[in-house]
C-alpha cells in the first residue's frame, strides 16, 4: 500500500482573527519507489504539507496513511514509516562522528546493536558518502556532505518513505548532481521519496509525478509532461517557467516542434527529430 493524503486540511490560528488555511483539500499519493514532487511558492503550504506526511501535524481534516498506518492513530509508528529531512538539515547535526551521528536513528528505535554497523555503512553508501568520512567529524565536512550525512541519519533506520523540505537549497552544481544519484538509488531500492521544493527544473527531471500547490490548494497533479503544459498554460502564482521550457514553448508555438522540453539535452533531441521528419 503506498503512503495516501486523502482530503488533507489544516487552518493555523483556528478561531481567531489571523486564522488561515494552510491546507484545503489535499489529495495525492507516493508509490514505493516511486519520486514525487511538491511543487509551490513560499506560503503555499509545502512545509505544512511535510510535517503531516510523517505524523509531526495530525489531520484536522481527511488523512494521511502510509501501508495503512494512520498517522492520526498512531503518530508514532507514522514516524517510524515515513522519514523527514528538514530544509538545511546539515544545522542540526550534533555528533561528534559521521558514524555516530548517522547510527542514532536507529538506535532511537531500538534496532539490536549488532545491526546499527551494517545500516550506518548501508546509509553511507547510499547517499554517496563511502564508508571512508564515518570516523570523520560532521563539521569538517563540506556542504554537500553534510546533508548527504543528515540524510544517511534519516534512512538508516529504514523508513519505506522519506520526505525531503527544499533538498537542494544552498547546494551547488556538484553537489546537487550527485543528491539526484542518491535519489535515484533510493527509489531503485524501492523507498517511496517525496521531495518538497520551488525547483521546477529539478521536479521535472526526477519526478514521476507532481503535485503542485497554490495557497494551499493543490492546482494539479500529473505526469511531469501534464505538469509541464499547466506550468506554460496557466499563472500559477510564484512558479515560473523555466528559460528552456518557456523556449520550447514558444517554438511549439511557432509550429518548429511538436512537444514541450525542459532540459537542454531533451530540446536538441525534440529539434533534432522533427529536422530528420522522426514521428513521435
Amino acid at each position: 500500500m503506498p503512503l495516501v493524503v486523502e482530503n488533507l486540511s489544516c487552518t493555523y490560528n483556528l478561531g481567531l482573527p489571523s486564522e488561515r488555511a494552510a491546507l484545503s483539500g489535499v489529495s495525492f499519493e507516493v508509490e514505493r519507489g516511486a519520486v514525487v514532487s511538491v511543487l509551490g511558492h513560499t506560503g503555499s503550504g509545502k512545509s505544512t504539507l511535510a510535517q503531516h506526511l510523517n505524523g509531526l501535524i495530525a489531520p484536522q481534516g481527511g488523512s494521511v496513511t502510509a501501508d495503512g498506518v494512520s498517522s492520526a492513530a498512531a503518530p508514532r509508528d507514522m514516524r517510524r514509516k515515513v522519514g523527514l529531512v528538514f530544509q538545511y538539515p546539515e544545522e542540526q547535526i550534533f555528533s561528534e562522528k559521521v558514524f555516530d551521528e548517522i547510527a542514532f536513528a536507529p538506535r532511537n528505535w531500538g534496532v539490536p546493536e549488532d545491526e546499527i554497523e551494517g545500516r550506518v555503512r548501508w546509509a553511507a553508501r547510499e547517499t554517496g558518502l563511502g564508508e571512508a568520512l564515518l570516523d570523520a567529524s560532521p563539521y569538517g565536512l563540506s556542504g554537500g556532505q553534510k546533508r548527504s550525512v543528515a540524510i544517511a541519519s534519516v534512512i538508516s533506520a529504514r523508513p519505506s518513505y522519506l520526505v525531503l523540505d527544499e533538498p537542494t537549497a544552498g547546494l551547488d552544481f556538484a553537489a546537487s548532481s550527485a543528491f539526484i544519484s542518491m535519489l535515484e538509488r533510493l527509489a531503485a531500492s524501492g523507498t517511496g521519496v517525496t521531495l518538497i521544493t520551488h525547483d521546477i527544473e529539478l521536479a521535472l527531471e526526477v519526478s514521476s509525478m507532481i503535485l503542485v500547490l497554490e495557497e494551499g490548494r493543490a492546482v494539479s497533479w500529473g505526469t511531469p509532461e501534464e505538469t509541464a503544459e499547466a506550468v506554460v498554460s496557466r499563472n500559477i502564482k510564484g512558479l515560473a517557467a523555466p528559460e528552456i521550457l518557456e523556449i520550447s514553448a514558444k517554438l511549439r508555438r511557432a509550429g518548429k516542434i511538436s512537444k514541450l522540453a525542459w532540459s537542454a539535452d531533451a530540446l536538441m533531441d525534440e529539434l533534432r527529430r522533427v529536422r530528420n521528419g522522426v514521428s513521435q
